[in-house]
This record gives C-alpha cells, structure tokens and sequence, in this order.
C-alpha cells in the first residue's frame, strides 16, 4: 500500500510536469505555425501586442499621447505595412495632417455635442472642453491559438473633466491565414448614469489612416472642414509609388464612394510594389446598416452610420440615442490581404462574416 505522505507530493509533481508539458507543446506548435496568433499584453508599456507566426501583426496601444486607443501598426500577412506613421512614427514623405489619424480606431465626431472624432495634443486648450476623450481601462482577457486569437478590453468615453458618459466592451478577434489577416471588432457602447446622443455627424465611426502609398493619386492641395468649422489643408504632394483606389460594394469608384451606402468597400493598391488590398465590412446588426463611407482619397478609410444628415445632403436623418443603462453593439471586420483581389473575393468574406 502506497504511504499516504506521498500522495499529494507525488500529485504536485503530476500536475507540474503536466504543465510543463503543455507549455512546452503550445511553445513547439507557435514554433512550427506560420499563422499561429499570440496576443500578449504589456501593459506597463500601455500596450498588448499581436503576433503572427512570431512577427508582428499589430498592437492594441494607449501612449498618453493620443486621445483613444487604437491598433498601431497593421502589417499585412508578408510584412507590408498598411498603415500611415505619423504622429506616432512620421515616416519620410507621408502626409502629417490630421493629427487624431492613428492607425484603426472606433469614435465620434458628435456625442452629447462632444467631439470625440477630432481630440488630439493639437487641439487648443480654449476648445478642450468641447472635445471627449476615449480613456482604456482594463484588459480583461487574452487568447492565443492556431490561426485565431482574441483581446477583450474596456474604455471609457469622457469629457474633459473626466466625467463617464459610456462604457466601452470590445472584443478584437484576429485571423491569421496564408496571405490573409483580419480584425473583427465587436464595440459594445452603454450608456451610463444619463441618455446620449450621437447626433448626426460626418466625422465617424471605425476609421483607419493608410500609408501613403495606398492613398488614391490627388493632384493639388485641399481643404477639409469639420463640423466645428475648423479647416485642414491636405497638401499636394509628389505622387510618385502612390497607388490606391477605392470601390464599394454598390460599385462606386473613387472619390465617387464618399457619401454613399455599402455593405462594405476596399481600397486596393501596392506598397513599394508589393500589392494589397484593404477591406472594411459592415454588419446588417449594425445601427444605421448599410452604412455611409468616409473614405477620403487622401488616406482616411472609415464607415459612419451614424451621421446619416450630413453624409446624405440633409436627405436622411438619424440622431441615434441611447436612455441611460442602454447598450448598442457595432460589428465591423478589417481586411488587410496581399496581392490584388476581385469584388467578388470580398463578397465571398463579407458572405463569411455576416454569417
């Protein structure tokens, strides 16, 4: 008969080497697949970083510097990447307008008659009260796995005092295939002790600033106004390698793709001359569905649903609302494939997606 004073020892010992075990075969399968996702949060370093195969994909980042979370840089599946360095790494020759454009992002132009869209460190302290911020609160779990893995996280939407108007749950899922990622991004917003309004406003919602090179051509200096009146001069420059061309899912082309429906659109073009395309999905859940685009040629990828008046010429109207403890959830998937690819391969993901 086994003596009793061994019993435990022996089932520590057990469980320990069990454990070792199973550490060293998830180390030996990230070793050996390519497209195995590992999300790992630093948070310390005000960020949690996604890796593919052992390369980066991108990272769920906070600096004080920004005035939201956001998901800085998106690297495509061979390494190219999708997304403007400026401001958090300016890179030569891209544009540095727009400050608050930073990698992919989820807010808005209008929110109690805040601006949560255009808040950056540019912004001139005697408007600060009229602008929100978007303050990350707490990762509340991770997942890594072959060919998916998972981030769930917590904001808070301010004003300028720090007072909460909603609460923020998303849930990032990141896929990882031969020549294919994607970030679904399922945003749950409820609001929080009073009603809130998401009065109808260009500036929104899920947004992404590309790099240069998959901006659409443009030819002279613009200016752009936002719902405050305040104006940014987009300047003309050397077009040279720049390549990009968007086109939805109604089959506008352009710039013609501004201000209209769509279940979804893409951005194709090449960086450095390795071809990509670039893909954002709406959801028929989605308040607003089909949603407006605000995609502009000089970079700005983004869906609003929300600002129904101003996209639509005054044609519709929306003004979303949320009664206090109410909740919405916004369901988008972020594209980001190497090499050229067809309106019909996207609606073969939408397809999957919607599913």
């Amino acid at each position: 008969m086994m003596n009793h004073r061994w019993i435990l020892p022996l089932a520590i010992a057990s469980v320990a080497i069990t454990s070792t075990a199973s550490a060293q075969m998830a180390k030996s399968k990230k070793s050996i697949d390519a497209n195995y996702v590992e999300v790992v949060p630093h948070e310390t370093d005000r960020r949690v970083d996604v890796l593919v195969g052992g390369k980066p994909f991108t990272s769920y980042v906070w600096p004080t510097t920004l005035k939201k979370p956001v998901l800085y840089p998106i690297v495509s599946a061979k390494g190219v990447v999708v997304t403007r360095g400026y401001p958090l790494e300016p890179r030569p020759g891209e544009r540095v307008d727009h400050p608050h454009h930073a990698g992919l992002w989820f807010n808005y132009g209008d929110v109690n008659g805040l601006d949560f869209w255009n808040n950056s460190d540019a912004i001139k302290a005697d408007a600060a009260p009229k602008m929100g911020s978007i303050t990350h609160k707490s990762v509340r779990g991770t997942k890594s796995g072959a060919g998916e893995g998972s981030l769930d996280v917590t904001e808070e939407w301010v004003d300028h005092t720090g007072k909460k108007l909603l609460r923020e749950d998303t849930r990032f899922v990141f896929h990882a295939n031969d020549g294919v990622r994607s970030i679904d991004r399922i945003t749950t917003l409820t609001a929080l002790d009073g009603p809130v309004s998401f009065n109808d406003n260009k500036e929104g919602v899920i947004g992404m600033r590309v790099a240069r090179q998959l901006e659409q051509p443009s030819l002279q200096p613009e200016k752009f106004t936002d719902a405050s009146g305040r104006v940014t001069d987009v300047a003309r420059l050397d077009t040279a390698g720049v390549h990009g061309k968007y086109l939805s899912s109604e089959g506008k082309a352009g710039d013609a793709v501004w201000g209209t429906r769509g279940k979804w659109t893409m951005l194709s073009g090449d960086v450095n001359g390795a071809p990509v395309t670039l893909a954002i999905l709406d959801h028929p859940k989605n308040v607003g569905y089909p949603t407006y685009w605000h995609a502009r040629g000089y970079g700005l990828f983004a869906a609003n649903p929300l600002g129904q008046k101003a996209m639509s010429n005054g044609k519709e109207e929306l003004n979303f609302k949320l009664a206090p403890g109410q909740s919405t959830t916004f369901r988008h998937e972020v594209l980001i494939l190497d090499g050229a690819a067809t309106p019909a391969e996207i609606e073969k993901y939408y397809t999957s997606f919607v599913r």
